[in-house]
């Protein structure tokens, strides 16, 4: 890794609405990405720059007196600075911080004073859609050293998270009546923001590592635009890592194969990725020593499975980044990396929709990110997070293979993300053998589940297909929030459930 200050030197200060492509000289020798005109919405087309935002770009004159805009004065913003207490590396756990942390301070003119780059000026007021240019850098700088994607264009924006990125994606790109792909099991979320925009889903099978390549050629292969009612559909939803709900994780050869097919039919991948770094060690069973973690943040990058974006030749990847899982969803402010023509249209339809990301998050986050931890101690907090995941996904599988039913319920160890994914064999269900519904039979287990005490989801809650049912019955535990006791006794209580559900001894 470069040191900080040569990135620094060689990354100017980002104005205005688009970023720098990166912060290392070595993009000048790659090529640039593809085009993807044919694939723009009539929305994403007739999209126009922000007239107002367009103006300032005179504010960079010396001596310009600006009457020109409505931003409020920063002296009527009634926050003088703001104080937060953060981890000092490596000692990341609640009572060391408490104890011994590190309080970093934002004043409303730490710039004009010399103090920061970045201030409550500047984030308490209307910011430009791309974000600070302060965090923007930082992001920028962290996608070149995770990701170094192969192709030279590339381009970041901080958004208002990945769930409003997604929203805007899908008005880029698709037209109402359109098709996208996604995986059979998808996150809910994601299917209620394209639904309501009249776009339908397309549903690609999977197996226990996620998405199938030979499904996603088989669907675009066997397109009848005809009978469809609709053009083939050339956007991909997926979630490469600890998927959700299913947990699973594709390994770098699946991904290889994914990034073929998506070649051979020329399509875009939105490869939305919260849990990447929650990615884990090995599970070796109840009471077998467990792999030791990265020895350092360079041990965790390698370990990590290459991204999407990583092997992306063309241009062809949308990837939403997110703090939401590895520091605060309530920051809501994630990024986008992509084509600079993609980013560029993206950016027309946030400087009317979002606007910006919220200034206070943002400052917050650069204060943390940039001027108390830096790269190398962002990649440690990483490192700490993904053995803490590790460790409570590690009490969830003991305790499912303790307390569940084997004879009706059968998992794979998830790899990366927060999701336990359990099928349950409900054609063994008294109700079943007397010719009673899958949905009857599913809501009846959750229904017992909550009075025994626990929920869990309903694995139909996020089947993409609604025109059927599912085959096979599943529920998704979440194994992030609770504490190890909780979701030992959780667990146990499903396992009551499905007992009693199944007139099991």
């Amino acid at each position: 890794m470069c040191r900080r200050e040569e990135r620094r030197r060689l990354c100017p200060l980002v104005l205005l609405r688009l970023a720098i492509a990166t912060c290392s000289r070595a993009c000048a020798t790659k090529p640039k990405a593809k085009r993807w005109d044919k694939y723009l919405s009539i929305e994403s087309k007739s999209r126009k720059a922000s007239t107002l935002k367009q103006a300032a770009e005179y504010l960079k004159n010396p001596g310009l007196i600006s009457l020109g805009g409505g931003l409020p004065s920063p002296e009527y913003f009634p926050i003088d600075e703001i104080s937060i207490k953060v981890p000092v590396a490596p000692n990341f756990s609640e009572e060391a911080t408490h104890e011994s942390g590190q309080v970093v301070t934002a004043g409303k003119y730490d710039i004009r004073e010399g103090r920061s780059e970045y201030d409550l000026e500047i984030a308490l007021n209307y910011g430009q859609s791309v974000g600070a240019a302060q965090l923007l850098r930082f992001v920028t700088e962290h996608t070149e050293i995770v990701h170094n994607p192969p192709y030279s264009d590339w381009h970041c924006s901080l958004t208002a998270a990945s769930t409003a990125s997604w929203d805007m994606v899908l008005r880029l790109f698709c037209n109402r009546g359109d098709y996208i792909l996604t995986e059979e099991f998808t996150f809910s979320s994601a299917m209620e923001t394209a639904l309501p925009q009249g776009i339908r889903l397309a549903p690609v099978k999977m197996d226990e590592q996620g998405l199938l390549p030979s499904s996603l050629d088989e669907v675009l292969t066997n397109w009848d635009a005809s009978a469809r009612g609709a053009r083939k559909p050339f956007v991909l939803y997926t979630v490469p890592s600890g998927q959700n709900p299913t947990g699973a994780t594709q390994d770098v050869e699946r991904r290889k194969e994914v990034y073929k097919v998506a070649q051979k039919h020329d399509i875009i991948i939105v490869e939305d990725e919260p849990y990447y770094f929650l990615q884990m060690q090995p599970y070796k069973g109840a009471n077998a020593p467990q792999d030791p973690p990265p020895a350092n943040y360079n041990e965790f990058l390698k370990a990590l499975i290459p991204s999407f974006l990583s092997m992306d030749v063309d241009g062809r990847v949308v990837r939403l980044e997110s703090f939401s899982k590895v520091l605060s969803p309530g920051s809501r402010v994630g990024w986008l990396v992509a084509s600079e023509q993609i980013v560029e249209r993206f950016l027309r339809n946030a400087e009317t929709c979002t606007q910006n990301p919220s200034g206070m998050s943002q400052i917050i986050l650069f204060k943390l990110l940039d001027e108390a931890w830096g790269h190398e101690k962002y990649l440690q907090w990483l490192v700490h997070i993904r053995m803490a995941y590790t460790n409570r996904r590690n009490v969830m599988l003991e305790a499912c293979e303790k307390y569940l039913p084997t004879s009706v319920a059968s998992w794979h160890p998830p790899a990366a993300g927060m999701f336990h994914w359990i099928k349950v064999d409900w054609k063994k269900h008294p109700l079943a053998l007397a010719g009673d519904s899958y949905d009857s039979i599913e809501e009846a287990i959750f229904k017992a589940a909550v009075g025994e005490g626990v929920l869990v989801s309903r694995g139909s809650w996020f089947f993409a297909d609604k025109s059927t049912e599912p085959t096979d019955m599943f529920f998704r535990a979440t194994f992030a929030a609770a504490p190890a006791d909780k979701i030992q006794q959780a667990i146990k209580r499903f396992g009551d459930t499905l007992r009693a559900q199944f007139q099991l001894q």
